[in-house]
């Protein structure tokens, strides 16, 4: 497995990503312990507008949770 993709991540890490996908107008608050734990892995950046998710955490979410492929095998 590419270890670049390979992130253990909580269900409010996956669930904070996949929330900041939608345009800034559309999201929920995201927690900011969870937005700073993204930050670090650098799936997320913050801006003055809040977090917004990067090119890599893009890339993360589209590859998915190591977690759901065993439960779509």
């Amino acid at each position: 497995m590419n270890a670049e993709f390979d992130y253990d991540l909580t269900r409010d890490q996956w669930e904070a990503l996949k929330g900041l996908r939608l345009p800034a107008v559309e999201r929920r608050i995201v927690d900011r312990l969870v937005a700073e734990s993204l930050t670090a892995l650098g799936l997320v950046a913050m801006t003055g507008n809040g977090p917004v998710i990067t090119p890599k955490g893009r890339s993360v979410l589209l590859r998915g949770s190591p977690q759901l492929w065993d439960v779509a095998a």
